[in-house]
């Protein structure tokens, strides 16, 4: 029986066997395929859309179920059992990093365009800031837009982005001005714009299910009309997400640690060394015991900050705390699963290999961990 947290009531756990149930049925049994693929089919965005699955937090206006952030949150939770970190991100990219900007600042006319077809897993959105020399420096974006007539021409590139090659559309951030912060603005461009070059797949260490981008704009003709927002409004837009997308990556990294774990202990339970199971040897219960304690301490301390950040309330510290302690744990989680497996953990035909691989862009993606503690610090007026 799953154990119930504060956080949650009887609806989000009716909501959360819903969500277990299609993924096991509908995702899972396809991840070693998708894995070895290195791409799972567009086909799984309007599956979820007929689910419902990308409408937790937009209005029912738009295709939403309006049914907010801790339906969301389980949403995350549950698609780490899909057996493929490149799937969750994939899925989650779409609904939880590109989606919302347009929902946030878009006009009604772009809301229709964009954001209805998304929720319906119609139309697949990737959000495109990071680029080659402009990582978590965001006022570092150089992707330049320059005005002409009713269009921008965009000139530049983008990298590492999640469904970049797949997306109909891309939320990019681009340079409409000099000024660091306040000549950032958000362009929405779309797949088969003249100039524009989403065919360059990046191989990965991790999530390899996922397609991951480089990007290149020459003289891409945007239309005006597909600007969000107003000019040089982009930096707060990009700020304003960031919670949440830090939010999902430590959900998601105690719920898949949680499953990292539960592969080291069946497989102690099983593996045989001097005549007994090896997880009756102190040496590795003792192991499970503190891989079992580094997941409830991150656990917690996420549930906190998603309370927080849920109730309205300032909780950047708490965030930027939870990604740390969750992401840092689920890579220590899996290092730990792959030693109790010994040399079979190793071998990639056993699961704990692929937990290892995907877990370690946590403390990566979203913002580092050291970025994450330059946040605190300043919190803290250090």
């Amino acid at each position: 029986m799953t154990q119930r947290y504060f956080i949650f009531d009887d609806d989000h756990e009716a909501y959360r066997e819903s969500v277990r149930a299609f993924v096991a049925k509908e995702l899972l049994p396809h991840a070693e395929e998708w894995e070895n693929a290195e791409y799972f089919p567009d086909e799984t965005f309007p599956r979820m859309g007929a689910l419902d699955l990308f409408g937790n937090k937009f209005d029912e206006k738009y295709g939403g179920t309006g049914a907010g952030y801790l339906f969301e949150a389980v949403l995350v939770e549950e698609m780490s059992r899909c057996g493929s970190g490149g799937v969750a991100a994939g899925l989650g990219a779409h609904a939880q990093i590109a989606l919302p900007p347009i929902n946030s600042f878009g006009n009604e006319e772009q809301k229709q365009r964009w954001l209805v077809p998304g929720i319906k897993g119609e139309k697949i959105a990737a959000l495109a800031i990071t680029e080659p020399e402009a990582g978590s420096d965001v006022a570092g974006i150089k992707t330049k837009a320059v005005r002409d007539g009713d269009d921008y021409i965009v000139n530049g590139s983008k990298m590492y982005i999640t469904n970049g090659c797949r997306a109909d559309i891309l939320v990019t951030a681009v340079r409409t001005g000099e000024d660091p912060h306040g000549g950032v603005s958000f362009l929405v461009i779309e797949k088969g714009t003249p100039g524009l070059d989403q065919s360059i797949k990046l191989k990965k260490l991790g999530w390899r299910a996922s397609d991951t981008a480089q990007i290149f704009f020459s003289d891409c003709r945007v239309p005006a009309a597909n600007l969000l927002g107003g000019e040089g409004a982009g930096f707060p837009m990009i700020m304003s997400n960031f919670q949440w997308e830090r939010l999902t990556m430590a959900l998601g990294a105690v719920s898949g640690a949680e499953q990292t774990l539960k592969l080291a202990k069946d497989y102690a339970e099983t593996r045989v060394a001097f005549n007994r199971p090896i997880v009756r040897f102190q040496t590795i219960k003792h192991k499970l015991v503190e891989m079992a304690t580094e997941i409830e301490m991150a656990r917690h301390l996420t549930y906190h900050a998603l309370w927080l950040f849920s109730q309205g309330r300032d909780a950047v510290r708490e965030v930027s705390m939870a990604k740390i302690a969750a992401t840092e744990a689920a890579t220590k989680v899996a290092d730990e699963a792959i030693q109790i497996h010994g040399g079979y953990g190793y071998m990639m035909e056993f699961p704990v290999q692929r937990a290892w691989r995907d877990a370690r862009l946590g403390p990566i993606g979203g913002g580092t961990t050291q970025i994450m503690r330059e946040i605190i610090a300043k919190s803290m007026d250090l």
